[in-house]
């Protein structure tokens, strides 16, 4: 007989005092909201480099380090997952006034500057979750929630000076291709956006969550200054220059466009003029360049609107239509206008794009198109975990030929790369989905954005819910079913979110 083989159980290893560089700091690292491979990384990252890190909370902890939680939620957990005696403790040294014993509770900020110094920094102001900070009598400081899903956020806001120069990092981080550079820098700037006031001073953003301590060095010159060094210097950049011209072309991503700047390449001129080769968006793309970098007016949205409207109800009337993005968010302006198409009969929607693409050819309205097929199946032990976050409905993607009193009068260009478009009309991207109506409030909630909105949703039911969100569906990882909806209300109650209405999200 073969013997049946015995499942590995990882005993966690106590560290020897010995190897302690600094045994006056004990370190315990909370896994709640990080995960048990991150924490376990940072663990040996920490121990690696002589600093005595705790498995569990005790007495003999000295600094508490967490992640994207505040001090309330992390006093809560240790008074769940710990003995009486162990909270009791904590509790008791935060009553008092600070000293040499008591215990820290820190952002996870404090750790890392330690790893890249190799020694324990001092705790600056910075580097605490206060304790209690509703009670401040002064009212200055705001208890936020950490997930932009959590937050309201308006489309107006108070501190668009920040939060631009934030942005620009961001994009400058997509550019060169870290995410997750690029994600910190606009969680920052989100956290920013909630808030009902503006910052005048770097105690306005005590106990905020998601200011890591890069974004608050630029938060604090802009502050000081007027402006950032870094936000400028990167601004005028001829690599970022080029990077935004090179990815302003429609069919070109960062990858493309970083290969072409290697090869000396820096606007949409220099392809036609070096005769590089291009697939038809990116053709497309170059031709239409100069209308497509025109922001989209809700008028002209709305003139968008009635010919889809149009081309729908003429293939299959009764179809629901919404305009989505931006649009549906309360902006004014936009860089494109999508729509979600279904029919309130379940099926009856196979086959409507290229329907709806055959009329609008007919009219004279596409000058591009490219449609993708529904490819999304429901799987019985849960959805596949997939290749990218992009949603597999029906989609065409196009650019659309607007005759209007709207579109600017002789706007065309005399650059190469300028529009191809008669004097009185212009070339706006539009993208149009077709979703099955059981899938349609899903549809409706991830196409409403924004962006980081929606990755925090996602976000949320992960880590919190442990539930699998898409644009299709919501699966329970824990009950092993299909959480079904009709209205985006629904789902935000089966994640156990209030209600934010789509005016709201501009995370």
């Amino acid at each position: 007989m073969i013997p049946l083989k015995r499942r590995k159980v990882s005993v966690p290893v106590k560290q020897q005092t010995g190897s302690c560089k600094y045994p006056q700091v004990c370190i315990f690292i909370l896994e709640r909201k990080m995960g048990a491979s991150r924490r376990a990384f940072l663990t040996r990252l920490g121990r690696s480099k002589g600093f005595l890190i705790e498995d569990s909370y005790s007495s003999s902890v000295t600094h508490v380090v967490s992640e994207n939680s505040s001090a309330a939620e992390v006093q809560a957990w240790l008074e769940k997952h710990t003995r009486t005696s162990s909270s009791d403790h904590l509790l008791e040294k935060h009553t008092h006034a600070p000293s040499s014993s008591s215990v820290h509770l820190l952002d996870i900020c404090w750790f890392t500057e330690s790893m890249e110094a190799g020694e324990p920094v001092p705790v600056q102001h910075t580097h605490t979750l206060q304790i209690n900070p509703e009670l401040n009598g002064d009212g200055a400081e705001i208890l936020m929630k950490s997930y932009a899903c959590q937050r309201r956020t308006p489309l107006k806001h108070h501190n668009a000076f920040l939060t631009e120069a934030l942005e620009i990092l961001a994009q400058n981080a997509e550019f060169n291709d870290n995410e997750g550079r690029s994600v910190a820098f606009r969680r920052a700037a989100s956290v920013l956006k909630a808030l009902p006031h503006r910052v005048k001073s770097m105690e306005d953003l005590r106990c905020l969550p998601c200011l890591g301590d890069h974004s608050q060095r630029v938060i604090k010159e802009i502050l000081e200054d007027g402006s950032s060094r870094e936000v400028e210097s990167t601004r005028q950049s001829e690599q970022f220059q080029a990077m935004k011209a090179l990815t302003g072309v429609f069919g070109v991503g960062v990858r493309t466009a970083d290969r072409w700047i290697r090869e000396g390449l820096r606007t949409p001129d220099d392809l036609i003029r070096t005769g590089q080769q291009l697939n038809r968006a990116q053709q497309a793309g170059v031709q239409y360049y100069s209308e497509l970098q025109r922001a989209v007016t809700r008028a002209e949205a709305e003139l968008i609107m009635a010919i889809v409207e149009a081309a729908v109800n003429s293939v299959l009337p009764g179809c629901q239509i919404q305009l989505m993005g931006g649009f549906r968010r309360g902006k004014e302006v936009g860089h494109d206008v999508d729509f979600l198409i279904t029919h309130p009969e379940e099926g009856k929607e196979e086959g409507l794009m290229s329907k709806i693409i055959s009329w609008l050819e007919e009219q004279g309205v596409l000058l591009y198109q490219k449609t993708t097929r529904n490819s999304y199946v429901e799987r019985l032990d849960g959805p596949a975990r997939s290749a990218s976050n992009m949603d597999r409905f029906e989609r065409c993607f196009s650019i659309f030929k607007l005759h209007s009193s709207a579109s600017r009068s002789g706007s065309a260009s005399t650059s190469e790369s300028g529009s191809a478009c008669d004097s009185g009309c212009r070339a706006v991207r539009v993208d149009l989905v077709v979703s099955p109506f059981s899938q349609f409030a899903f549809a409706t909630l991830g196409w409403t954005g924004s962006k980081l909105f929606e990755r925090e949703l996602r976000r949320w039911a992960g880590q919190e819910k442990q539930m699998t969100l898409s644009s299709h569906t919501l699966y329970d990882s824990k009950q092993n079913l299909y959480l079904r909806a009709q209205t985006e209300e629904e789902i935000f109650a089966h994640l156990g979110l209030e209600f934010i209405p789509p005016s709201e999200r501009n995370a």
